[in-house]
């Protein structure tokens, strides 16, 4: 029962409201539910902001190059000069823009200067693009020449050494190591090089070595990809299996190299050495981390017939990377090598 105190306070509010008749007081009696009713609505907020659009695309490539590998150019052999002539009438007279052009290894047969000196002469016959490169085995070769300019086994090396090897090398592209790195319109590319033969380390065979000052470099260098960034890694003999250290014709510290490259997305590795054909071989390894391919040769592409010189055309782009194979000697593009991988 309600207190007679508490009656004449409710009939006291009541009475207050009769001058503003019966809508005052229900103006009065929603304020009030409105401030005590948990249960009642709360206002609607204003919905979230519609998301940014996607960004835009350039349709145009960050930059476009060609791989040149195994040119294995020789004083002794007209063969392989003629095929880089070919390759190289391509490049400066091509449908779309090159940018860069990478020797991947294998530029002479035999290292010598006199090989060299022809390379050089070449190449001055055109206007290229910035030329980057790294060493291959064969440019190791001189060690296996005798004085007389023949090849023998017996007399190895010959009064020769690695390091003059090496020397030759990097003199001729102004590097002050074997191997080097070079960034073009934002594009990161890295040549690594074999630094020792047969002179220095005989058990590498005819196997890539890297010493652990190259190793230091190259895990350094990849710091520059911890956002993503493509790179493109230039070797020269290929990768032995997953979980394997290489030998002979492959690169020996595969296991470090592979680790480095590890933590990384967008990398790509391109290869030679192993002169296989894009028509009818295989040339796209996807086993590992990084995306893995290998190339033809300008000078020694394996085929039935001595007219072929085969190379790589490479577009990277800010969502993809393109690569094609290229058919120098009639200057024509290979249906099955033709690779478009995106980036993440």
């Amino acid at each position: 029962m309600i207190s007679r105190r508490k009656f004449i306070k409710k009939m006291a509010v009541f009475f207050s409201f009769i001058p503003l008749g019966v809508m005052g007081f229900f103006e009065w009696f929603s304020r009030s539910v409105s401030k005590t009713d948990p249960g009642a609505a709360e206002p609607a907020k204003p919905s979230a902001s519609e998301p940014a659009p996607p960004k835009k695309v350039s349709p145009e490539p960050l930059l476009s190059m060609f791989l040149l590998s195994d040119l294995h150019i020789s004083v002794s052999e007209s063969s392989m000069t003629e095929k880089l002539h070919w390759a190289l009438k391509d490049v400066t007279d091509f449908e779309s823009k090159v940018e860069a052009i990478v020797l991947g290894g294998d530029l002479t047969d035999f290292g010598r200067a006199s090989d060299y000196k022809l390379l050089k002469s070449v190449l001055d016959k055109y206007t290229l693009p910035p030329v980057h490169a790294n060493l291959g085995n064969h440019d190791y070769y001189d060690v296996w020449l005798n004085k007389d300019g023949q090849f023998s086994t017996d007399t190895v090396p010959n009064g020769k050494t690695d390091a003059q090897s090496r020397q030759r090398f990097m003199e001729f592209f102004g590097y002050g190591k074997p191997y080097n790195d070079v960034w073009i319109n934002g594009v990161h590319l890295i040549m690594v090089s074999q630094e020792a033969y047969y002179q220095e380390k005989p058990e590498v065979g005819e196997g890539a070595w890297y010493s652990d000052e190259q190793l230091a470099w190259l895990q350094e260098t990849m710091k520059a990809h911890a956002d993503g960034k493509p790179a493109l890694i230039f070797i020269h003999q290929p990768l032995p299996a997953l979980g394997m250290d290489g030998r002979t014709h492959q690169l020996i510290r595969a296991t470090e190299f592979r680790n480095i490259l590890k933590p990384y997305k967008n990398v790509f590795v391109l290869s030679g050495h192993t002169h296989r054909n894009f028509v009818g071989e295989s040339h796209y390894n996807k086993d590992n981390t990084f995306h893995w391919f290998n190339n033809a040769s300008v000078g020694r592409t394996r085929s039935s017939s001595g007219s072929v010189a085969q190379g790589m055309y490479i577009q990277v782009y800010e969502d993809r990377v393109v690569v094609r194979g290229r058919e120098f000697s009639n200057r024509s593009w290979i249906d099955e090598a033709n690779w478009t991988v995106s980036l993440v």
